[in-house]
């Protein structure tokens, strides 16, 4: 019973952020289709507000990125052992750490936004947007340690609920911001760009806001369980510190590089791209790759998200145990799932790139090819995410620090070389070729983590099952649903009404192809939530039940009685 309500409340907590990421991402993509294609905007606009906030992002990752992992690690560690006491003081003295840190990081981009702007990024309307930020950072911190706590308490619901609520604080006041400034100033993309950007600001101290209410709503609970706690281990301030630090850091290290990794594209693209284009055309290919793209091209690892996020308290809390056959078994599952969701989207977005476009920035259509070099690092970077979240939780962590700064490294090596190159002269050159690096970059961190994964945990994968299958379904979701495009295409006038019969169709077809095929087993589907509703529907059109195993033990007893020939013979 205790290893099925786990194996439960570990899928159910994977669920509930799985919605959330959602919700987030389509409220994201609504702000910024509003910003991408508002009068005084579009790609320049972009650019301005994609430069300053991937500086902000730095900050951001030094003060807090490694916390809520970190703080959950420790925390699933000591409630598993029933030490209650442990894991809150644990999260007292992050509290108080990183709210230190956050106000320091604040204080410094505040005052550094000018010199930033115009010495690393060299777009000097980004200070505003440096400025606009910089509060949130403190604010962030500190709201990533409470997260961080009720992850650690397997609360998912509570991050799920303060991430959806920030995002649709930041879309609304994204829109009512720039919509009062380009009223009043008459359109001033600077302006404008520092306006959207303070809508993150105002939505994260509204986060916290929720956060902080939420905890006060549950002290009564949390003090009841520190007086109950009977395994606790005093330590001093300075050894909790240590240990949350040696946790926190590596966490951190992954988080920055995977910030470099942005930057890298903020401090080359404009500079490489000037060799053959003007300054006003490079900051435009540079807002297509950070704004539009980007976007899109980070749906699904918003998805994936919650695996990584779920994967570390629970492996941490099945290490502390012991449970090595319960770590197996989550990860592959997670890793199926992970390839599962990656490939569609990979293949499905370069085939529908054009469209897709067309259909979302219908004012700034340009950057297909862009689109389609900068999905190729799809399925890398889902994959990534939740080998990453494993490693961590098995306190691994500075295995995919060092995987990805090697990845890194590549990508700033890629970068100098293929940037400065027109495409005329070579298809991958411009920015393209970021995106192409960007590709390369995951691949490499990836194959690495991947590889270790698999030695310290003795993980076994089914290769027909975790390759073959999703790629047969993949390609046909793929044949079918582009040729029915192109055939609504000749008898709808309207090609955005048949982009989006194509990627219905796409969908409908990838989830048939994965039921005939049978990719996923019994056990399996019902580890999904209301799987069992839906094995049973499964059951009823004869795909899986009685029929099936009972074939199946048909011919493994024939090749039993085959085999017992033989040994007589």
């Amino acid at each position: 019973m205790k290893k099925k309500k786990t194996k439960e409340s570990f899928m159910q907590g994977v669920f509930i952020l799985m919605l959330s990421q959602i919700l987030v991402k389509i409220l994201g993509i609504v702000y910024k289709l509003y910003l991408t294609n508002r009068e005084g905007f579009g790609d320049k606009g972009n650019a301005i507000y994609s430069s300053g906030f991937q500086i902000y992002a730095l900050f951001l990752t030094i003060s807090s990125i490694g916390v809520p992992n970190a703080v959950s690690k420790l925390t699933s560690e000591k409630i598993a052992v029933g030490d209650y006491k442990g894991a809150h003081r644990i999260f007292k003295i992050a509290l108080v750490t990183f709210g230190i840190l956050g106000f320091t990081c604040s204080c410094i981009l505040f005052l550094g936004a000018k010199s930033i702007s115009q010495n690393f990024l060299q777009i000097p309307e980004a200070e505003l947007t440096l400025v606009a930020l910089a509060p949130s950072i403190f604010f962030v911190s500190i709201s990533c340690v409470i997260k961080g706590y009720f992850n650690g308490r397997e609360n998912l619901k509570v991050t799920a609920n303060s991430q959806t609520l920030e995002q649709f604080f930041k879309t609304i006041l994204s829109i009512i911001l720039v919509e009062i400034i380009s009223i009043t100033s008459g359109v001033d993309t600077t302006i404008m760009a520092a306006g959207a950007n303070l809508a993150t600001t105002l939505s994260t101290i509204l986060c916290f806001g929720y956060l902080y209410r939420y905890y006060k709503s549950i002290k009564k609970e949390i003090t009841l369980e520190i007086k109950s706690t009977v395994k606790h281990q005093p330590t001093r301030v300075r050894k909790t510190l240590k240990q949350i630090l040696s946790v926190s850091i590596p966490m951190s290290l992954t988080g920055i590089l995977a910030t470099i990794n942005k930057n890298i594209d903020s401090m080359t693209v404009v500079r490489g791209l000037r060799n053959f284009l003007s300054g006003e055309e490079a900051k435009i290919q540079y807002g297509i790759l950070s704004g539009k793209v980007d976007t899109l091209v980070t749906l699904p690892m918003s998805f994936n998200m919650s695996f990584s996020t779920a994967l570390i308290p629970a492996v941490s809390s099945a290490k502390a145990t012991g449970d090595m056959q319960t770590i197996r078994k989550r990860t592959s599952f997670s890793i199926l799932i992970t390839i599962l969701l990656g490939l569609p989207f990979m293949v499905g977005m370069i085939l529908f790139s054009e469209p897709i476009l067309k259909l979302l920035f219908p004012n700034a259509t340009s950057g297909s090819f862009i689109y389609q070099i900068s999905c190729l690092s799809i399925i890398f970077i889902v994959l990534e995410q939740t080998i990453c979240g494993t490693l961590h939780g098995l306190g691994k962590m500075m295995t995919p620090a060092i995987a990805l700064g090697i990845g890194v490294l590549v990508k700033l090596i890629l970068n100098l070389i293929l940037i400065p190159i027109n495409p005329k002269d070579f298809i991958l050159g411009g920015a393209a070729g970021a995106a192409f690096a960007t590709a390369i970059c995951h691949m490499i961190s990836s194959s690495i983590q991947f590889k270790i994964l698999k030695r310290e945990i003795q993980l076994k994968l089914d290769y027909k099952k975790f390759i073959i299958k999703p790629c047969i379904a993949t390609i046909v979701m793929g044949i079918i649903s582009y040729q029915s495009y192109l055939c609504f295409l000749h008898r709808i006038s309207n090609s955005n009404i048949a982009t989006i019969l194509g990627l219905i169709i796409a969908a409908i077809v990838y989830i048939l192809m994965i039921i005939l095929l049978r990719i996923f087993s019994e056990e399996e589907i019902f580890m999904i939530p209301y799987g069992k509703k839906f094995y049973n529907f499964l059951k009823k059109l004869r795909l899986y039940g009685e029929r099936r195993t009972a074939v199946k033990s048909t011919i493994t007893e024939t090749k039993k009685h085959k085999s017992l020939q033989k040994t007589r013979l």
